[in-house]
């Protein structure tokens, strides 16, 4: 059974926010949180590249690395400050202590103290699974926790490279199951050439797969929940064969075919653009080669800054450089001075944050 990572009810908030979401806690935070780095967080898969520790500056290894965890609260895999006077506390412990004041208080009453998102590199050398994530309706039935919503966008790929994301052609459950059977699930899944700045939105239900020549930033719902349909009779990194859901998706899989899959977005210069906006997160794209100030607090959350290119200075002091990801607590958000290196090399960031109900 997949692992999973466990959200509150909203129900179950009251006594948390009787705890930490007092005026008086969140003042006294302002003058602990700032801007957050993490140490590096990197995970071995039988599917990964060596990529990751080249972009994070670590020694090369043989081992192949397919996933950077850049901002986790996942049970086990949290992130870990690297910076300041809160080095070497990991991100769960920070969310139980400062509760509204790190996450926002819209976000807050709406999770509690549990991080509600996962942000990640991939780096996929060879074709990931044939997969999909359950909705939350059926993840809470099934497993008592969230589902997984999350957002693809494409930082390199080789020439060629592609990936699936939904399908090319209507079948049922049963031809589903026969292709699968027989090896075939492929043809029915529309397939997309993909080049750097490509995003792609993959709401729980939709049938998915990175293939290999793809390095990819992931916004995500904080769960670790994954039906694996088809994985190519592959063996896992211990040799033996990787489990598969395939029962287990024929319920959580959404059939319907649609036209285009990928995200249409604008990709001005020295200004914050909408790639992908959802209940779970928001995600805006900044291609800058001149200082900009992001006034986020009316977003009452958290922000997220992960570089994809270039470096730059967020706030006073925090040094942000490819392949970093920044966590921006909601006290700090107020006004986020970006500033690009004096080299003048275009810095390529994605922000994130959780957008207020119905926003």
């Amino acid at each position: 059974m997949p692992a999973v990572s466990m959200l509150p009810h909203r129900e179950g908030n009251e006594l948390c926010r009787a705890r930490v979401g007092r005026k008086n806690e969140i003042k006294g935070a302002l003058s602990m949180l700032y801007p957050l780095l993490f140490e590096a967080n990197m995970f071995p898969i039988v599917w990964g590249g060596h990529r990751l520790r080249e972009i994070k500056g670590l020694e090369p290894g043989d081992e192949p690395i397919g996933e950077s965890w850049e901002v986790s609260a996942v049970p086990g895999k949290e992130s870990v400050v690297g910076n300041g006077e809160l080095k070497g506390r990991n991100l769960r412990e920070l969310t139980s202590e400062y509760g509204a004041a790190l996450l926002g208080q819209s976000v807050f009453d709406r999770y509690g103290t549990e991080f509600p998102m996962l942000v990640k590199l991939i780096d996929a050398e060879h074709d990931l699974s044939i997969q999909v994530h359950p909705n939350d309706e059926l993840a809470m039935k099934r497993h008592g926790c969230m589902g997984k919503t999350e957002m693809w966008y494409v930082v390199d790929a080789k020439p060629g490279t592609y990936l699936y994301a939904g399908f090319a052609k209507s079948i049922t459950g049963e031809e589903y199951r026969r292709r699968v059977e027989d090896g075939t699930i492929c043809d029915v899944l529309a397939k997309h050439n993909i080049r750097p700045g490509d995003a792609f939105f993959i709401p729980a239900g939709r049938v998915h797969a990175i293939c290999g020549g793809a390095l990819i930033a992931e916004v995500q719902q904080s769960s670790d929940i994954t039906y694996r349909i088809y994985d190519y009779g592959r063996m896992g990194m211990d040799g033996k064969p990787r489990e598969l859901h395939t029962e287990l998706a024929v319920d959580a899989l959404d059939y319907t075919v649609h036209q285009e899959y990928a995200l249409d977005y604008p990709k001005d210069r020295n200004r914050s653009n909408l790639v992908c906006g959802c209940d779970f997160f928001e995600v805006r794209r900044l291609t800058l080669d001149a200082p900009i100030d992001r006034r986020m607090r009316h977003h009452d959350s958290f922000v997220i800054y992960m570089c994809l290119q270039g470096k730059c200075t967020l706030g006073n002091n925090v040094q942000l450089r490819c392949g970093q990801s920044c966590l921006v607590p909601a006290v700090c958000a107020d006004d986020i001075k970006l500033v690009p290196a004096a080299c003048g090399e275009p810095v390529e960031l994605l922000e994130v944050f959780i957008p207020q109900p119905g926003h």
